[in-house]
């Protein structure tokens, strides 16, 4: 992993704290072997963005998401990036905003599962403060549409598509947000 110690106490300087919390998460044979294939260079992570909008949320779809399900952006540095730099481009390839990151508000680590395999990941997940920019996928190879949403919107019916995709890996951007709804509160 390339998100090293320093990084991280430099962020926790500047953005705070974060909340720690574990999870475990099975997943199906084709989601784990997508996640297998993402971690290029021992990569291990995410920075996932809790981007405000005034009261709304800007959510992406990708093009793998069943109608309807809608997620927090997320993306991985390259190796040797900045990490905020990195994570501005990321936020920028999946939603085509500016944004200023303003909390780090939570630190995820999750084993993902499939049969008797297991990968420890880290996800870094951040509030964010809208900008500028039209809202639209810059990144189209891998996102299919963003849009504003309210909390509301993401805690009931968003919520409940994501559970019902039979994804590992919805479930737990599910778990994900309702862990970070109960920090925002």
């Amino acid at each position: 992993m390339y998100v090293t110690r320093d990084i991280v106490r430099d962020l926790e300087l500047r953005y705070g704290e974060p909340h720690i919390a574990q999870f475990r998460q099975p997943m199906i044979r084709p989601e784990f072997e997508l996640l297998i294939s993402s971690m290029k260079y021992n990569r291990a992570h995410d920075v996932t963005l809790f981007i405000f909008d005034g009261p709304d949320l800007v959510v992406i779809r990708k093009h793998m998401h069943p109608d309807g399900v809608y997620r927090a952006p997320s993306g991985g540095l390259k190796p040797g990036e900045d990490f905020e730099e990195g994570t501005l481009r990321e936020a920028y390839e999946e939603t085509g905003a500016a944004i200023a990151l303003e909390r780090y508000i939570l630190r995820a680590y999750v084993t993902f599962t499939y049969a008797n395999q297991e990968v420890a990941w880290t996800s870094h997940v951040f509030t964010a403060k809208y900008l500028s920019g039209r809202l639209r996928p810059i990144d189209t190879k891998e996102i299919a549409e963003v849009k504003r949403v309210t909390l509301t919107e993401l805690q009931n019916s968003i919520r409940e598509k994501l559970l019902s995709s039979g994804s590992g890996g919805l479930a737990y951007r599910a778990a994900l947000t309702d862990k970070v709804v109960e920090l925002l509160k």
